[in-house]
């Protein structure tokens, strides 16, 4: 029997599949599963052979056109009723990861939860500690390594993967000394050593842009003060050195350079070799334009060097929170700036209409309307720009009460995430394991 041709001898529209879960039966029709092309159910309708088909479900019988599937029954009424209106709905007394599980099985995304079940998903989620909150996996990209209660064994995962590696005893113990301060006295102080060398550099930074230590040559040219050149050198060397050595003994270089943290400690360390390359005469001094430009460019990657003060994540629970927060809050922060666009738009527009026959009022345009409602409604009022007439005035109070309103509402959410993230991480910091014995 040749199954592509009786797969691809569909009746009209109107015709059904017979779909089998854990013994329970259902006709389909065709018209209903095609309303959600991309579900597993669907996508057996654009099968043209038998092992397409059972790389979708666990058993075919072609004459009779029917599936069978080795799942739960009773979440298969969740699934046709979803079929049927479009909206999916929470299991009651069925785990949320198992419930995720599910979902992701036949092929549904989470945007189809219907509104009263979306909020409570998101909430059990991440009661669960299920979610992936801290750096991101490859291979775990909701429920991965990084889980909460994954985290706690986080270093005896990696201590496995370097079995069969080169050097993998060697670079077994610099790898857990470097990323688990807890594991001995060393790595402690390797720590420390590691957060007071960002202190120092970031206190550096900031000493140069004092007028006290800016130099000038003799043609009034500024010039690096010698003492904090060298100091800059000698921290950037150690980051370097650092990267280098953690580099070289992860488990695993690729996932090492995607890690949000490590990129960060590229990015901190990159101007300083770039602008060394500029130094050394890679463009041709007696093109004035060329090296103004360069001049630029050198600016740029020297202001490039605040992001040192990010390294301070990775010794800091609370910075690495404020990161997740901010990754799994995307939908509030959306909503804060969409809430803030309307409302300084609006309050713009008004306060320029009552103002501008004011000769004494500086709000004479919208764009500088802009600029008033915005520091009005995020309460911040430099006092730069303000309403004189009592119509503007009252415009203002609106203004500001609307402010307080609108930046309130999303900040709950956000700041709940922050308190979870905040004590997940604490408490992996707390119970991080000590030393491990060497496999």
């Amino acid at each position: 029997m040749v199954y592509g041709q009786i797969l691809h001898q569909h009746p009209p529209d109107d015709c059904f599949i017979v779909v089998n879960v854990g013994g329970f039966k259902q006709k389909l029709e065709h018209n209903v599963l095609n309303r959600f092309p991309q579900t597993r159910l669907a996508r057996l309708l654009c099968c043209n052979s038998k092992e397409a088909i059972l790389e979708l479900c666990d058993d075919f019988i072609p004459a009779e056109m029917e599936y069978y599937f080795d799942r739960n029954p009773r979440f298969f009424c969740y699934i046709l009723n979803f079929y049927l209106t479009g909206k999916m709905h929470l299991v009651d007394g069925l785990c949320v990861v198992s419930f995720y599980q599910e979902i992701e099985y036949w092929g549904i995304k989470d945007r189809h939860l219907d509104l009263c079940c979306s909020s409570k998903f998101q909430d059990l989620l991440y009661e669960a500690g299920d979610f992936g909150w801290d750096q991101g996996s490859d291979e775990h990209q909701l429920y991965g390594a990084d889980s909460f209660s994954e985290e706690l064994s986080a270093v005896e995962q990696e201590v496995d993967t370097f079995g069969g590696t080169w050097c993998a005893n060697v670079r077994r113990n610099v790898w857990v000394r470097l990323e688990n301060p807890s594991y001995s006295a060393s790595a402690k102080a390797m720590a420390v050593a590691s957060l007071s060398v960002v202190l120092a550099s970031i206190v550096a930074m900031c000493v140069h842009s004092m007028p006290d230590f800016q130099k000038v040559d003799h043609n009034n040219k500024e010039v690096e003060d010698p003492v904090l050149t060298f100091f800059e050198n000698l921290c950037v060397l150690l980051f370097s050195a650092e990267f280098i050595l953690r580099l070289v003994v992860a488990p695993s270089a690729r996932k090492f350079l995607h890690s949000p943290l490590n990129v960060i400690d590229l990015i901190s360390i990159m101007p300083f070799y770039v602008t060394l390359a500029f130094d050394v005469g890679l463009v041709d001094e007696g093109d004035n334009s060329e090296l103004e430009n360069v001049g630029k460019v050198m600016q740029i990657l020297k202001l490039m060097r605040v992001f040192r003060i990010l390294k301070l994540a990775r010794h800091s629970a609370g910075l690495r929170s404020l990161g997740a927060t901010l990754r799994h809050s995307s939908r509030e922060v959306g909503l804060l700036v969409l809430f803030l666009f309307v409302g300084v738009s609006m309050f713009s527009a008004l306060i320029y209409f009552v103002e501008k026959e004011s000769l004494e009022s500086e709000l004479q345009t919208i764009p500088i309307g802009w600029w008033w409602a915005t520091i009005s409604m995020t309460t911040v009022g430099y006092g730069d720009t303000f309403p004189v007439t009592l119509a503007g005035k009252l415009v203002g109070t609106l203004c500001i009460l609307s402010g307080l309103l609108i930046v309130a509402l999303p900040i709950t959410n956000i700041f709940n995430k922050f308190t979870n993230f905040y004590q997940k991480q604490r408490t992996v910091d707390q119970m991080n394991p000590g030393p491990l014995t060497s496999q």
